[in-house]
């Protein structure tokens, strides 16, 4: 097996989704309607509320949701071998994925581009709401974890990549600054992307200096330093760190992947992964479950994921000119981060088995595996740091595309070079979804504590905004600085997979309502009986086997009160549903569609 032939096959499977699938979503499920207004409309207000163009609306949207999970899960999910990996990712996007972001967008669109848990309390009763809404705070911070402990690992002990990652701060900020000052976005660009490719270049020359042994750091270092970013990050006006850190890690990504499948199309990689390991029944040293239910866990985005509904029910409901453009912007990029996805499984899938777990596991436990390395010795000495036992799976990805690159005629001497951009365009990438989710998860703190405290509600308080910034980082940060890579993302699979279980059931009722056909709801109803079984077996298995379970590494009493918590709030707004959805079987479908009109 080569990776050309995964890569035009998945390409061929997803365009005919979209083209069939995704065209009966849009006319018979949804009814999409471009003679109404959409929201962006009805509502504009030149601030949030921007009837914006399907391509730009696009774009956003893709940024916004393919952040580090595409990258990570299907990294870490090659445990299991490339087979179970790759089915999950073109079965869960297609029939799971795509599905749930176009009818929760459309979902919060009715409702004139409110959040998630505002349209569950609309649609299923205010004890939803308030379990939605609870849930998505859970959900958001835990997500912040999952995402730093791949920076963690990324950075740790690399002097080289801490200072790349470390000088785009204030690369950002000065060209944040210089933008709103002068306006001249061009020349912003230009610098500032020159300033960060520099700083990949200057990177080798401090190693071994002053500065280079003060930003050689271990990752409990990282692991408070990280938070207090964030806190700052979250706090600090949009336009100073967040909107030019957003707007530079985008080139980087385009670039980047677009190189990836050039690459791989020149180079035509063998596969080195069997399509199944021996560890498809559980005891792994990156995830130690079975391959079922654990690969839908490890791999969210890219699959089907339920950080989508925060976007799909915040900035791009408010945005979409016309209702159609649900299927492009809804349906059509989640397939396109499903195609990440894959790259990122080839690269990692590239790699010799010995490698992979050389570098995804400690030493101490690579030993008990009886693997023999093959290249990592090799490949170490070219990039010019240790590449054992750095787990979470952005190294693993950096090596597999290194890998890839390097067998490019003329850049097999740039190892070094190409493995520490994409560490830094991993890092700076992940940092943008940090950020903008610790501010997320400002907002719904404040709107959340808001009920009890009402001054809290208003974001222009600065003390509710200190504290509501503290209170998310504290909280992400604590579970980054005592968990490992294994048990955290688990616990951000779980979380993650609930939330998109939430986003089917909210749709599912929707569907109901608005259908010319009953049967119509099975569109919704097919992912989430798969999704929220496996949910609960994933939360399950994890509770008793690591994280109330002494013995385990991933001991965390923290950890399983959280995992239960969630499980009981995804019961209750099932529940909900389900008394809701039987209300409206009992009306005529006539009536419905009337009302739903």
């Amino acid at each position: 097996m080569n990776a050309v032939t995964i890569v035009i096959g998945s390409i061929c499977i997803l365009m005919i989704a979209y083209r069939l699938y995704g065209t009966f979503i849009a006319l018979k499920v949804l009814k999409l309607d471009d003679s109404k207004p959409t929201p962006a409309h009805k509502l504009e207000d030149g601030k949030d509320y921007v009837p914006t163009n399907k391509w730009v609306a696009f774009g956003h949207h893709f940024a916004a949701i393919a952040a580090a999970g595409p990258l990570v899960g299907p990294i870490l999910a090659a445990q299991f071998g490339y087979l179970p990996s790759l089915l999950w990712l073109l079965i869960g996007a297609v029939i799971g994925g795509a599905v749930h972001d176009a009818v929760v967008l459309f979902a919060s669109m009715r409702k004139d581009g409110k959040s998630l848990s505002e349209v569950a309390k609309e649609e299923l009763g205010p004890v939803a709401g308030f379990c939605t809404g609870l849930a998505m705070l859970f959900i958001i911070t835990i997500t912040m974890a999952g995402l730093s402990m791949v920076v963690l690992h990324a950075l740790e002990n690399n002097p080289w990549g801490t200072f790349a990652v470390g000088i785009t701060i204030p690369i950002a900020m000065g060209v944040g600054l210089y933008h709103k000052k002068t306006g001249n976005l061009k020349g912003a660009t230009i610098v500032g992307f020159g300033l960060i490719m520099a700083a990949i270049l200057l990177g080798p020359n401090i190693q071994g200096t002053a500065l280079g042994d003060l930003l050689t750091l271990e990752a409990s270092t990282l692991a408070i330093i990280l938070p207090i970013y964030a806190f700052f990050a979250a706090a600090l006006p949009v336009w100073l760190l967040l909107a030019p850190r957003d707007y530079l890690s985008t080139f980087m990504k385009i670039g980047v992947f677009a190189a990836l499948i050039i690459g791989v199309f020149v180079v035509n990689p063998e596969i080195q992964f069997p399509a199944f390991t021996e560890f498809i029944n559980g005891g792994g040293p990156i995830v130690a479950g079975p391959v079922w239910p654990f690969i839908s866990i490890t791999i969210a985005c890219g699959a089907i994921s339920g950080f989508h509904a925060f976007v799909g029910s915040g900035t791009t409901p408010k945005m979409l000119n016309r209702w159609s453009d649900i299927k492009s912007v809804g349906f059509g990029a989640m397939l396109v981060e499903c195609v990440v996805a894959i790259m990122a499984l080839i690269a990692a899938v590239s790699l010799q088995p010995g490698d992979y777990f050389a570098i995804n596991s400690t030493p101490e436990v690579f030993q008990t595996l009886g693997m023999e390395t093959v290249h990592l010795d090799e490949l170490s000495e070219e990039i010019g740091i240790n590449l054992e036992g750095r787990t979470g799976g952005a190294v693993t990805l950096a090596v597999g595309m290194t890998y890839i690159f390097t067998e490019i005629p003329f850049f097999d001497k740039l190892a070094s070079f190409f493995f520490q951009f994409v560490i830094m365009f991993e890092a700076v990438f992940i940092l943008t979804a940090i950020d903008s989710g610790t501010r997320v998860a400002r907002y719904l703190i404040q709107d959340f504590f808001g009920e009890f405290y009402k001054p809290l509600k208003r974001v222009d308080w600065l003390p509710g905004n200190i504290f509501a910034s503290a209170l998310a980082c504290f909280i992400w940060g604590y579970l980054l600085y005592s968990g490992d890579i294994g048990s955290i993302w688990a616990l951000f699979g779980v979380s993650n997979q609930l939330m998109a279980s939430i986003g089917l059931i909210i749709g599912a009722t929707v569907v109901l309502k608005i259908a010319d056909k009953r049967w119509y709801i099975w569109t919704c109803l097919v992912p989430l009986a798969y999704l929220y079984v496996t949910v609960n077996v994933a939360g399950y298995w994890m509770v008793k086997n690591v994280y109330l379970n002494p013995d385990s590494a991933g001991f965390s009493i923290l950890n399983g009160i959280l995992s239960i918590t969630m499980l009981i709030l995804g019961l209750i707004i099932l529940v909900a549903a389900l008394k809701k959805w039987r209300e409206l079987w009992k009306i005529p479908q006539a009536e419905l569609l009337k009302r739903s009109a």
